[in-house]
C-alpha cells in the first residue's frame, strides 16, 4: 500500500474553517441582497449532458474546445460534463420544468463551476460563482436593474475601485454583417495575425477583438466597428440602459472591444473590473442573451443575467481589509467527575434550547487544561461543573474577560448567562 500523501487536485482548493467564516458572511449578504430584488433560488446539478454546453456555448469556443471536464459515464455510455458555467444549466432547468408557462422568472444560483485552465490568482479549475438570470423580460429596464444591483452590492460589501464597462453586441443580423466585415478586414492583414487569431478567423472572429497581444493592438483598433452596423431598435435599447444608469448616478465607460466568448449574448453586455487582481481583473460579467432559450429548445424568450466570481470578490475584501463579523461562541462548558459529565451534557442542551452557541468540552482533562481550551475558544462565559455542582443541581458561571465567577442554581442559570452576554 502506498504511503504517499494525497493532495487536492491542482487548481481545486480547500476552504479551511478560518477562511470559511468569510465565505459564510459573504453568502449571507448576497442572499439578502438578491431577495431584496425579488430573485428566487434555483439549484442545478453539477453534471449536465455535454450536448447542453456544446449547443449553448458553441463548439468553436475556448470553453468547449479546451476547458471542459467531459467524460463518458462508464455505466451507460452517456457523455457528461462538469458544468463550466451556470446560465445554460439554469435555462435547461427552466425549460425542463416549464417555469415560464405563466410568468417571467427572476432566478439566482450559486456554487462550483469547473474549467481546465492554468491555475493562477483569481483563476482556478474549480471556482465558485453567483449567477443571476431574468427570463421573459425584453426591455432595457431589466438590463439596467441588474447593473444597479451590482453597484448596490459593492457598497454593501465595502468593495472599492471597481469600474463598469458597457457595450452592445446588437442583434443577430447586425452581428452577422459585422462578422462578414471583420473576416474580410483580417484576411487583408493575415501577416499581422498571431496563430490564435488565425484559428479564430472563420469560426469566432469577434474574439480576435479581445486579444491582448500587443503586436495586434493597432490592427484591432482599426477594425470595423459593430456599432456602425446596429439597427435603430438596438441603438435605442442601449441608449435607454445608459439613461437609467445615468439617472441613478452610476458611472460607466463605453468599451467597443467588450465582447463575449459565449455565442448566446446579444445587445447589452457589461463587466465590472478592477486593477487590483492582476490579469484576472473582471469580478462580474453579464448581459442579454435573447437567443439562448430557443437555442436550447424552448420558445423565443428574452433573457438577461450576470455571474460574479466569488474567489475574486473575496480577494478584494481581504485586500481592502474589510472586517467581517465572526460567529461568537457564547458558552464553553467545563466539567470533571462521574456525576458531572452527564449533568454537563444536560446543561449544554438547555443552553442550546435558549438559542445560545455552546461548546461542551469533550476528551476529559483537568479543570486547568479545560479552562485553557475555554479561553482559546473565544467564548464569553465558561460554565464550570464538578461532582459537587452536579449533586446540588448548580453550576459556576465565569466571565472569561473579567475573571468574575458566581455560583447559581439551575433555575437561575439562563437569567444569569443572558445578563452577562
Amino acid at each position: 500500500m502506498s504511503t504517499e500523501s494525497l493532495q487536492a487536485v491542482r487548481g481545486m482548493n480547500d476552504i479551511l474553517p478560518e477562511e470559511a467564516e468569510r465565505w459564510l458572511w459573504f453568502e449571507a449578504v448576497v442572499r439578502d441582497w438578491l431577495h431584496s430584488y425579488g430573485y428566487r433560488n434555483i439549484r442545478m446539478p453539477l453534471v449536465e449532458p455535454t450536448a447542453l454546453f456544446k449547443r449553448a456555448i458553441g463548439e468553436v469556443t475556448d470553453i468547449v474546445e479546451k476547458e471542459m471536464y467531459s467524460f463518458e459515464d462508464a455505466l451507460n455510455g452517456d457523455q457528461l460534463t462538469l458544468r463550466p458555467e451556470g446560465t445554460a444549466s439554469c435555462v435547461r432547468a427552466v425549460l425542463q420544468h416549464n417555469l415560464l408557462y405563466n410568468a417571467p422568472q427572476r432566478l439566482y444560483y450559486s456554487g462550483q463551476m469547473f474549467r481546465h485552465e492554468r491555475p493562477q490568482k483569481g483563476r482556478y479549475r474549480q471556482f465558485h460563482q453567483v449567477g443571476v438570470e431574468a427570463l421573459g423580460f425584453a426591455g432595457p429596464d431589466i438590463d439596467a436593474e441588474q447593473i444597479l444591483m451590482c453597484a448596490r452590492l459593492w457598497k454593501k460589501l465595502g468593495i472599492r475601485d471597481v469600474t463598469l464597462q458597457l457595450n452592445t453586441l446588437g442583434d443577430s443580423a447586425s452581428r452577422q454583417r459585422h462578422r462578414v466585415n471583420l473576416i474580410a478586414y483580417f484576411e487583408q492583414h493575415l501577416d499581422l495575425l498571431d496563430a490564435e487569431a488565425k484559428r479564430r478567423l472563420h469560426t469566432n472572429p469577434l474574439r480576435i477583438l479581445d486579444s491582448k497581444n500587443p503586436a495586434m493592438q493597432e490592427l484591432i483598433i482599426a477594425a470595423p466597428k459593430l456599432m456602425d452596423e446596429l439597427d435603430e431598435a438596438a441603438i435605442a435599447h442601449f441608449q435607454a440602459v445608459q439613461s437609467i444608469l445615468t439617472q441613478h448616478g452610476v458611472t460607466f465607460e463605453i468599451n467597443p472591444r467588450l465582447v463575449r466568448g459565449l455565442d448566446y449574448y446579444n445587445r447589452t453586455v457589461f463587466e465590472w473590473v478592477t486593477t487590483r487582481l492582476g490579469a484576472q481583473g473582471t469580478i462580474c460579467a453579464g448581459g442579454r442573451y435573447d437567443g439562448l432559450v430557443e437555442q436550447i429548445g424552448g420558445k423565443p424568450t428574452p433573457a438577461t443575467g450576470f455571474a460574479m466570481g466569488v474567489e475574486r470578490l473575496l480577494a478584494l475584501l481581504v485586500d481592502d481589509g474589510v472586517e467581517i463579523p465572526r460567529t461568537q461562541l457564547d458558552v464553553y462548558v467545563v466539567h470533571q467527575g462521574e456525576m458531572a459529565t452527564p449533568f454537563a451534557s444536560e446543561i449544554a442542551e438547555r443552553l442550546r434550547d435558549a438559542n445560545l452557541h455552546v461548546v461542551l468540552h469533550c476528551g476529559g482533562g483537568s479543570f486547568k487544561s479545560q479552562m485553557k481550551k475555554a479561553d482559546a475558544s473565544g467564548a464569553k462565559l465558561a460554565v464550570v461543573i464538578g461532582d459537587n455542582e452536579a449533586q446540588e443541581q448548580a453550576v459556576s458561571v465565569k466571565d472569561m474577560k473579567t475573571g468574575e465567577q458566581i455560583r447559581v442554581g439551575c433555575m437561575g442559570l439562563l437569567a444569569t448567562v443572558h445578563s452577562r452576554l
